[in-house]
């Protein structure tokens, strides 16, 4: 199956493990020497409405996907295994 990358971003990230929804795809993590895709991101939800900032974002890693689904995507981690990083942390990626 290929999609494209706003394909992907309409489908729901869920634990396996937990049942648990883990949020929407919002971004990816690509290594831009070999081109592959190395995590999948998404971003934190915002806590009241914006004025009490955004909750840490959540990279899974693509080794912990079990599926991608034509709705949802399943990954094989436990929610304190997924790796959160703080909005600020989330430009160091990309040095």
């Amino acid at each position: 199956m290929k999609c494209t990358f706003s394909e992907l971003r309409e489908r729901e990230v869920i634990s396996t493990r937990t049942g648990a929804r883990i949020g929407f795809i919002d971004d990816l993590l690509i290594d831009t020497e070999t081109g592959k895709i190395l995590s999948l991101i998404i971003y934190g939800r915002s806590r009241m409405m914006g004025i009490m900032g955004r909750e840490d974002d959540v990279v899974i890693s693509c080794s912990d996907i079990e599926k991608i689904g034509s709705d949802t995507v399943l990954v094989s981690a436990d929610d304190d295994v997924l790796c959160r990083i703080n909005k600020d942390r989330r430009n160091n990626l990309f040095e």
